[in-house]
């Protein structure tokens, strides 16, 4: 009971300094937001869906303590194993990883109290699919806590790709942008409305927001996250003879309305959607 005194982490180590600085800005203030609706108690079962590099599977782990059992599925192998050292890493012996995807969850009927996901069900394949499994193995009553960005998410940036792609007349390539936005980012009522028809009840819907601040659209578009997560499914939208001339007009755009606000801003609204399994 007290294996908690044998603890010697080593500030010095560049292993600790590479574990502990884990938490992208990005996922912090879903996973904030996720963590406070959280109805922690013992002697449950959890699953994580979606849980990348491991945040909030091994946060979950540690809260909630031996008495719960915790799963986190996800098919991303190199963020599987960054996971699997941060487990072995803090000795964390109640969390378990499924190597596959949500439409497939090897879990038995009713056998899960608490199912969580930091914007990770709104970028699923199957998302019908997806809802009906955590349907399956979700107990009576069970929590289904969720957290994702909405359809205006960085619509500072979108408008002024659909302002350039308007000026060009370019019909096809405002209609992928349009299935872009709705192929990641539903809106609301449509997705609640999925819930319910998968058996939950829609408890609560939080709003809140953050903000990306950047010096101007030369800075936004060579950030590395932006780049990283962004930017190639932007590019798609574009054909890629014409990618040069039309990110350069966007760029320029961007650093106009910097230069006249004092910075540009990516504003990321989203919601918190605390169900329970009818």
């Amino acid at each position: 009971m007290t294996k908690y005194l044998d603890s010697n982490f080593d500030l010095h180590s560049d292993q600790l300094v590479g574990l502990i600085d884990e938490l992208p800005i990005w996922s912090a203030p879903f996973g904030l937001k996720l963590l406070d609706g959280i109805k922690f108690r013992k002697n449950i079962t959890v699953l994580d869906i979606g849980f990348g590099a491991g945040f909030p599977l091994t946060e979950l782990a540690m809260r909630l303590g031996q008495s719960c059992k915790v799963y986190g599925i996800d098919p991303w192998e190199a963020g599987i194993k960054r996971t699997e050292q941060k487990i072995r890493f803090y000795g964390i012996e109640n969390a378990e990883i499924i190597r596959g995807m949500a439409e497939n969850i090897p879990l038995g009927d009713h056998s899960v109290d608490l199912i969580t996901s930091n914007n990770g069900i709104n970028n699923v394949s199957d998302l019908d699919k997806v809802l009906s499994e955590c349907s399956r193995v979700l107990k009576k009553g069970g929590q289904f806590l969720q957290t994702m960005n909405l359809d205006t998410t960085m619509i500072e940036f979108y408008d002024i790709l659909k302002d350039v792609l308007e000026s060009f007349h370019m019909e096809a390539e405002l209609t992928k942008l349009r299935e872009h936005i709705y192929e990641k980012r539903k809106p609301i009522p449509e997705f609640t409305g999925l819930l319910e028809q998968h058996n939950f009840s829609v408890i609560s819907v939080e709003h809140d927001r953050f903000e990306y601040k950047f010096t101007d659209g030369t800075t936004l578009l060579n950030h590395y996250f932006i780049q990283l997560a962004f930017l190639d499914e932007w590019k798609k939208i574009v054909p890629v003879n014409r990618q040069k001339e039309i990110f350069s007009l966007i760029e320029n755009k961007m650093n106009e309305k910097a230069e006249k606000d004092g910075c540009f801003i990516l504003s990321v609204p989203f919601v918190l959607i605390d169900c329970e399994r009818k």
